[in-house]
């Protein structure tokens, strides 16, 4: 029996055509090429900064790297397409030849296009192709894992939307009819990746419900989850100041996010996407090997004296 297999819920069994295979939950490295992402914004936001950054993170540990050129912090207002092109472009197309399995973080297709011819590996969109109607078509077309996540508007308005009866009830039905759509339009199954979008149009409460119930997402859903909970605002404000009341830094919080990546791990998550490479790599290996010694294992044979185990009948 294969190590994934034996290690059962540490390991997640479904992997997008193209992508990394292990035994283990992948670990996907940020890289934020803008100027004002919520908690890095500016510092990789040269080319050739970025590009540093990303091969960094490589030796890390980072089976994927995404590079994103729009910030969706709450409040956050967008870039002209031609200005994200300008910012991944070069970027991408660098990490690419340099061998990296490298997803980009768009909503616009025209920005997926041209990001995939060169050399993206995956399509990373946080809409779920809601923001552009032609990104579900072109997915289709070009056959590169999708990422669809859930989402409910854009960042200048989305938290106004973070009203749910059962929030994990209503992400697993939303996200399905986004998978639904993706098949429909004839994104090829195994090509299909969903994110239940912690922070997006969700209060803290929200993202620790999706969190402490991710097994029945990734069961209902039965695609592989990718889970984003890096340096987010749910983790400082958990994590606030006993005195004064604020939250943590952005930059403080790798330790809670590895925290939060091996209970994903442990409950199947195909991937995490992180900042802090190197202690989350650690953290999904302790998961895998945590979930060897917990795997369903069958039961010993029974003995009874006198009786040879080959009489011996369960019902």
């Amino acid at each position: 029996m294969s190590t994934a297999a034996r290690a059962g819920r540490a390991a997640p069994a479904l992997c997008p055509r193209g992508l990394p295979r292990q035994d283990r939950t992948l670990v996907m490295g940020i890289v934020n090429v803008t100027p004002d992402s919520f908690s890095d914004g500016g510092r990789w936001f040269d080319p050739e900064r970025a590009v540093a950054h990303g091969l960094a993170l490589l030796e890390e540990g980072a089976d994927i790297l995404d590079v994103g050129g729009e910030s969706t912090r709450p409040g956050a207002t967008r870039p002209a397409v031609e200005e994200e092109l300008r910012r991944v472009l070069p970027v991408v197309r660098a990490l690419a030849a340099a061998g990296a399995k490298v997803s980009v973080d768009t909503m616009r297709a025209e920005v997926a296009a041209r990001a995939v011819e060169a050399g993206a590996a995956l399509v990373n969109d946080v809409s779920g192709g809601l923001a552009d109607p032609a990104m579900l078509p072109l997915m289709a077309r070009a056959g590169t894992p999708y990422v669809v996540m859930h989402w409910r508007g854009h960042s200048a308005g989305m938290q106004a939307h973070a009203v749910y009866d059962d929030v994990v009830t209503d992400v697993v039905d939303e996200l399905r009819a986004r998978a639904d759509a993706a098949l429909s339009a004839g994104i090829p199954p195994d090509c299909l990746i969903v994110d239940p979008g912690l922070g997006f149009a969700k209060h803290a409460e929200h993202n620790w419900r999706l969190l402490g119930r991710l097994r029945e997402v990734t069961t209902a859903l039965g695609r592989p989850v990718l889970v984003g909970a890096a340096r987010k605002a749910f983790l400082g404000h958990l994590l606030r100041d006993p005195e004064t009341g604020l939250p943590r830094p952005a930059h403080l919080r790798d330790a809670a996010t590895s925290a939060v990546s091996v209970l994903a791990a442990a409950q199947g998550a195909w991937c995490v996407r992180v900042h802090d490479v190197a202690s989350t790599a650690d953290a999904v290996r302790v998961a895998a090997r945590w979930g060897l010694e917990n795997a369903p294992t069958a039961p010993p044979a029974l003995r009874f004296r006198g009786v040879p185990s080959s009489d011996l009948r369960l019902s």
